[in-house]
């Protein structure tokens, strides 16, 4: 069906009112809030919200995605490893995901959630311009900032020649001399990972733990050179990467330079997630911080789903996206849940608007239009 020949989002329901809005409608006429209402507020309208408002708008949900607009993939120049998308611009697969997401109804508004609290039985979400909507459920999916190491001129190289994951760029960067940068206990891990692609492998010790005996003898197997000391600064020539520079002054060659980020909220992320009464776990490999959740996405907080980056820091594209999908099914089989429940006790409320319908069909048939 085209958007102009498509139902509304999820029916009436024989005039039960619900919250001063039609019962399971997505309406707002008649709404009592000075806001407007959805069943769901997406927060982050990247691939993992995007998915999840498409399985909820073709659910007959109505939906809001408020996206600030900053993608933590923004800086790469194509995904990876997203079947039928592989090399495509991360920015053509959000258009195309918002497109298809207007089809079914689904709102995509450009702002910032600053915060979310409970308000009876709603969320009552405010956007940075001080817009106030309510919805029924919330979905985090605004995924983390990538912090990354303090050496000069790194960040301005991030999703070029400076990387992090090997499946999303190794490929790219096969059999090129890479050096990868230890901050952490990771390190050895990282290095041992990317010599699948290149047997040209540097690991910079610079801030992380010197090897283990037997990390070292790993390394040596796979024949890794290990080198001592902190990186200082990196190399360009024709704005390229071609080195990285030691404290003591020493250039190694390289083309490519492997970090290992942390996965942190930024403060605007930070805030919101506080409003809601989520706060981030620390990851134990040291990646990061994320936010617990279920299988399907559900939080601690009642009618919180969270999905993508947030909840699973190593997920791609693909798998953000797969989350988003879950967490939407999981949340509509919620409401579905409260819908009936809410059905069943309308139909046994014998002062129900619904009830008085019935007794009135009962009693006078058609001839109760013209009493």
């Amino acid at each position: 069906m085209t958007r102009e020949t498509r139902p509304d989002h999820g029916g009436r329901y024989d005039g039960e009112r619900y919250d001063g809005g039609e019962y399971g409608s997505g309406r707002h006429d008649g709404e009592r809030y000075d806001g407007e209402r959805f069943d769901v507020v997406i927060v982050g309208g990247g691939p993992a919200g995007l998915s999840a408002a498409l399985m909820l708008g073709r659910a007959r949900r109505s939906v809001l995605v408020i996206d600030a607009g900053e993608p933590r993939n923004a800086p790469a120049a194509h995904m990876h490893g997203f079947l039928s998308r592989d090399g495509a611009p991360p920015g053509d697969l959000l258009a195309a995901g918002r497109r298809e997401v207007a089809g079914y109804g689904v709102e995509v508004r450009a702002g910032r959630a600053r915060s979310a609290v409970r308000d009876g039985g709603l969320f009552a979400v405010t956007d940075d311009a001080g817009h106030t909507v309510r919805a029924r459920r919330v979905l985090v999916t605004t995924g983390f900032t990538d912090e990354l190491p303090d050496v000069p001129g790194l960040a301005q190289r991030w999703g070029r020649d400076v990387l992090h994951c090997p499946y999303c760029h190794g490929w790219e960067v096969r059999d090129a001399p890479i050096g990868v940068l230890s901050t952490g206990p990771m390190g050895v891990h990282q290095a041992l990972l990317f010599r699948q692609w290149t047997d040209r492998l540097t690991l910079l010790l610079h801030t992380g733990p010197r090897p283990t005996e037997e990390e070292s003898e790993q390394l040596a197997a796979r024949g890794i050179a290990v080198v001592p000391g902190e990186v200082t600064g990196l190399e360009i020539t024709d704005d390229r990467l071609t080195g990285v520079r030691l404290g003591n002054g020493e250039v190694h060659p390289l083309q490519a330079l492997t970090v290992a980020p942390r996965a942190v909220p930024g403060a605007a992320t930070a805030a919101f997630l506080d409003s809601l009464g989520l706060a981030p776990t620390e990851h134990p490999s040291g990646m990061g911080s994320y936010l617990a959740a279920g299988p399907a996405g559900l939080t601690d907080v009642p009618g919180v789903w969270v999905a993508g980056n947030a909840a699973d820091l190593t997920a791609n594209v693909l798998a953000s996206a797969a989350s988003g999908s879950a967490a939407a099914g999981a949340i509509n089989a919620d409401l579905v849940a409260e819908d009936t429940r809410r059905a069943v006790r309308a139909r046994k409320d014998p002062f129900s608007a619904a009830s008085e319908a019935r007794v009135c069909e009962l009693v006078a048939g058609d001839r109760r239009h013209g009493l």
